[in-house]
């Protein structure tokens, strides 16, 4: 068996392990959109507390937190106006006290956010270093400039609504520099005043017992004049000087970098696994929805094959959707223009460079697809982390602004607002989903909860057999390359145990031959109905899947062997794991 993310969490005495995170199943989730316990319309820590119990049914075992902290909430919690405190429409810092408590007491490790980049310009900081004298330690916590032709390499991350990097500040009779939205002046990281006081709020958390945190747009920390202030070797620095401070005072915790970078950037944030312990990697998740569309697996072996070894004691976090678009910037500008054109032909459904869009409405909320990319988001090397409600399908809202329209309230029943609020509906933060074909009244908890052929229930299947196997999360990947393209194969192996993953990327049956002798005289058990197949032999295996099916194969060494070579064996075309996980609730 894998070992239990959060083991050790809840008291019980187990010793914790330092790499917890490699078996974990993380939940994104946002406070104010996941439960009311207060009936005012927003989410916050009472209510979530109250639903922990469907997080632990569900089976994952870590829980993403999104920023929680006080905000004028231009930007959804990430323009920070108090790094050690609650947003008092969530709750008190005793609510969140007593949430970590209840979390850990089902096995259920907390990860949140430590926004670091930039804060709010309601912070306290900006308001004293916008009074204060130039070139005083208050005013050296930003980046200020007489001129905005400073640092001019420097991409603009959001076209869509800034115009520069720069922002002239009336009071400072100054401009202030921003990588991001105008409202979030960067911090000067410059300062050891600064990096003194983020590490000053990290513990705070941490001593609350926080299991994790996300550091937020790490790669854009420093700026130096002559490049494009991305990965400079000074944040490396920063974030060496971070981790050893990490481990010398808390030891099991884990720090996960949100760097949307190329895979030999990206790789550069684990170290020589003394930087961060987790790290994101954006180019994979993309290239899993054109290889779909295009029916084609080269787009997922290209950009792995392209991503470097990681350190023994890192992990890369894997993602199909979270809180943000669907970015697309890591990809070639004729990538970008096809995904445009495939998933997002309404404009109203881009932002930035990206999609706005949930897994459901990106896949024609068609069932087997949904299953095909879980599949493999739970099979590929990482941790895998799933967004609020996509367990259960959710709609989005592409109507309403900025990256709302996919965080909106979760949807636990049929009754009024979803169940989410007992509010009156014009109170509520954002509108419920409405739209037919994602309209809560047929797409909720409950109703699913009821139905054992839904896609809540075969979530939960697939989350409970990933954490019985530690090759998901440990193992080494190995690509099989059958002539059939459309067709994407792959062995996972640890500790003596190897698993094979077969996935037709196309919506009609294929056909593909595996090269599989390197196992020859192995069995392969199809791992969610437990059925066995024909024994591997010297020859190539033939294999026949259905439209979107994917499988698992745990691949054993038989108790006896007869002798003698058997012929090609051939698995039945009819495999489709619905139809096995029927089998399954029958039996």
């Amino acid at each position: 068996m894998a070992a239990v993310a959060g083991a050790g969490a809840d008291g019980s005495g187990t010793a914790p392990d330092p790499l917890w995170f490699k078996d974990a199943i993380i939940y994104e989730l946002h406070v104010r959109a996941f439960f009311d316990g207060s009936g005012d319309g927003q989410g916050d820590f009472r209510g979530l507390t109250a639903q922990l119990d469907y997080l632990q049914d569900l089976g994952v075992t870590a829980i993403w937190l999104l920023p929680f902290y006080p905000s004028p909430l231009k930007d959804d919690g990430y323009d920070i106006a108090d790094y050690t405190s609650v947003n008092p429409d969530y709750g008190t810092l005793r609510d969140v006290r007593a949430f970590i408590r209840e979390a850990h007491r089902r096995g259920l490790r907390v990860i949140t956010e430590l926004v670091c980049n930039h804060t709010s310009d309601q912070h306290p900081w900006f308001q004293r270093a916008r009074r204060a004298p130039a070139g005083s330690v208050n005013r050296d916590f930003y980046v200020w400039s007489d001129t905005a032709d400073r640092y001019r390499e420097a991409r603009i991350i959001f076209k869509d609504f800034e115009t520069s990097n720069w922002s002239w500040d009336p009071v400072a009779n100054a401009y202030y520099w921003h990588r991001f939205y105008s409202h979030q002046p960067d911090l000067n990281f410059e300062s050891p005043q600064v990096r003194a006081a983020l590490v000053k709020a990290m513990d705070f958390w941490l001593d609350m017992g926080v299991d994790g945190l996300r550091l937020d747009a790490v790669p854009y920390l420093y700026e130096r004049e002559g490049t494009n202030c991305e990965n400079l070797p000074e944040t490396h620095a920063f974030l060496r000087e971070l981790r050893a401070h990490v481990d010398e005072r808390y030891g099991d915790r884990m720090l996960l970098a949100e760097a949307n970078q190329w895979p030999e950037d990206s790789v550069a944030y684990f170290g020589q696994g003394d930087e961060c312990h987790m790290a994101f990697h954006f180019p994979v998740m993309p290239r899993m929805f054109m290889s779909l569309r295009m029916e084609d697996r080269f787009p997922i072996l290209d950009i792995l094959e392209q991503t470097p070894p990681i350190p023994e004691n890192a992990q890369w976090a894997m993602f199909l959707r979270n809180h943000d678009e669907l970015t697309l910037e890591m990809v070639t500008d004729e990538e970008r223009d096809y995904m445009y054109r495939v998933y997002a032909h309404d404009p109203q459904m881009r932002i930035n460079l990206g999609i706005r869009r949930r897994l459901a409405p990106l896949m024609g909320n068609n069932r087997r697809r949904i299953e095909l990319m879980n599949g493999l988001l739970f099979a590929l090397p990482g941790t895998p982390v799933l967004y609020y409600g996509d367990e259960i399908g959710m709609g989005d809202n592409v109507y309403l602004g900025d990256r709302n329209g996919v965080r909106t309230p979760m949807q636990w029943s049929g009754d009024r607002n979803a169940g989410f609020s007992a509010a009156n509906r014009q109170r509520l933060f954002l509108p419920i989903i409405t739209d037919p074909e994602y309209h809560y009244e047929s797409i909720n908890v409950q109703a699913q909860q009821d139905n054992p052929h839904s896609l809540l229930w075969w979530m939960k299947r697939l989350i409970a057999l990933r954490k019985q196997h530690p090759a998901f999360g440990r193992g080494s990947l190995e690509f099989l390359h059958p002539e059939n393209r459309k067709v994407l194969a792959f062995v996972r192996e640890f500790q003596g145990e190897r698993i094979l993953v077969v996935a037709n990327l196309s919506r009609y049956v294929q056909y593909a031959e595996l090269d599989l002798s390197a196992f020859a005289g192995q069995v392969p058990v199809e791992m969610f109905g437990h059925v066995e197949f024909p024994t591997i032999g010297e020859r190539p295996f033939f294999v026949t899947l259905g439209p979107h099916a994917f499988y698992w194969f745990q691949l054993v060494t038989p108790a006896t062997t007869a002798g003698g070579e058997a012929g090609p064996a051939t698995l039945p075309s009819a495999g489709d794991l619905a139809s096995l996980f029927q089998d399954d609730v029958r039996r």
